[in-house]
């Protein structure tokens, strides 16, 4: 960074700012996670000067012979990673994967049945203010009062109602496994397109570590960073024997396409401009990172953190959605705690804890103060941290929220978040 430094010393101050504040605080998030050193490099190379329109081989520019070589480089190690029939890498993000996904399925005004955003779904799955919400007719489902899970007799009674064009699956903080074989049947009784968007699962899918959705829906979605751990951006999936399932889906609906046609040019020109070339490159360099034999045992162990923080939050009479979690997130309902998510994220933040406040299902809050938090375990494993850490990070989360008001106390627990960061390096400040 010596020549940032040089140009414009205030933007490098506060890159050297957040570097420092990601170095000593616990980074429990559920959506983040750290990019690797090479993956950050990735992104700050001159592939960004490059407009690159189209597909390789395809482009509406001229100098694209070195990042066609790029693009494909990702597709073949996404397309491996996964084992998909095909994959576009292009999305600047998950939602401008969902948005192209909407557009290469329905028109507006089609029917979407969706897991509510209340009970754990996510924004573009429907959500009245955000474009899903408005250009199509958005059908929720939701979880079980009692048991916090998606019960699948509900789910297909709905869709009998409602009669979607479309099933979308997925979630922001749902701590559980899906059925994506149950979906599948409602979807075909119901003549709809089934699309799964695995955003925040997409790591432990790819290592073997939940049920794999490729298979069994039409057209499945993710970003590319969260327990993937690569730069922030997006991706669309399609199956082995993608085209044939398609294309059965297909008839049933009156639609018959070749689906890999109508999502490339649903992502370009449908949605999106020249791709960004250099954030491509940075996809290329976590895939590969992901296939490497380590990455399954780094998500084999965000699972067990989890389920151990899971566990410790139980013992001390916590209450969490669900009971627990199949995944690398919980849930934490604070109202028998008497606190707010808002006064728990703000008091946690304080103390070099980063967690962020959350709905939970049946929630009394509005969504700005939320009477839940939302901790996932995939950034502090990305650290080194194992189970005996997360007990730590528990005992400093616990006694952050027994007294959140105590300023002298989220001192004290700041200094021991930043002694145990300090065990376990993550950049080193003199590179940046």
């Amino acid at each position: 960074m010596d020549e940032l430094i040089h140009q414009d010393p205030e933007l490098a101050g506060y890159i050297r700012q957040e570097t420092e504040r990601q170095n000593f605080n616990f980074e429990l998030i559920a959506s983040e996670n750290f990019a690797s050193r090479a993956t950050i490099e990735a992104m700050g190379t001159v592939l960004t000067n490059k407009y690159a329109e189209g597909y390789p081989g395809k482009r509406y520019y001229g100098g694209c012979e070195f990042v066609d070589k790029v693009e494909e480089l990702a597709r073949e190690r996404a397309k491996k990673l996964f084992k998909a029939d095909w994959v576009n890498v292009q999305p600047h993000s998950g939602a401008s994967a969902n948005a192209a996904v909407y557009l290469a399925f329905m028109n507006p005004g089609d029917t979407l049945l969706g897991l509510d955003l209340a009970h754990g779904g996510h924004l573009t799955h429907g959500s009245p203010v955000n474009f899903s919400g408005i250009t199509y007719k958005a059908e929720f489902y939701g979880v079980e009062k009692d048991t916090g899970r998606i019960d699948m007799n509900k789910v297909r009674e709905k869709a009998k109602e409602v009669n979607p064009k479309m099933i979308s699956i997925g979630a922001s903080a749902y701590p559980r496994d899906f059925d994506y074989q149950a979906f599948r049947d409602i979807a075909d009784e119901v003549g709809a397109f089934l699309w799964m968007d695995m955003a925040h699962t997409a790591g432990l899918i790819a290592a073997g570590q939940l049920n794999d959705p490729l298979m069994i829906s039409d057209v499945v979605t993710t970003t590319t960073h969260k327990t993937l751990r690569g730069p922030r951006g997006g991706m669309i999936l399609v199956g082995k024997d993608g085209e044939n399932k398609l294309g059965v889906t297909a008839r049933k609906s009156g639609r018959v396409k070749n689906w890999s046609e109508v999502l490339d040019s649903a992502v370009f020109p449908g949605s999106q401009g020249g791709p960004l070339m250099h954030v491509i490159a940075a996809k290329a360099v976590a895939f590969g990172e992901a296939l490497k034999s380590d990455f399954i045992e780094y998500q084999k162990q965000v699972k067990r953190n989890a389920k151990h923080l899971a566990e410790e939050f139980t013992n001390h009479e916590y209450d969490l959605v669900s009971g627990g979690t199949d995944n690398h997130l919980i849930l934490v309902d604070l109202r028998s705690k008497g606190l707010t998510g808002k006064v728990a994220e703000e008091a946690l933040d304080r103390a070099g804890i980063t967690v962020n406040k959350n709905m939970v299902p049946f929630d009394t809050e509005s969504p700005f103060v939320t009477s839940g938090i939302r901790i996932g375990t995939p950034a502090l494993t990305t650290r080194g941290f194992g189970e005996a850490e997360f007990t730590k990070v528990f005992e400093l989360i616990d006694t952050v929220l027994k007294n959140p008001t105590d300023e002298q106390n989220l001192t004290a627990v700041k200094v021991q978040v930043k002694e145990l960061c300090t065990q376990f390096p993550l950049y080193d400040l003199e590179q940046v």
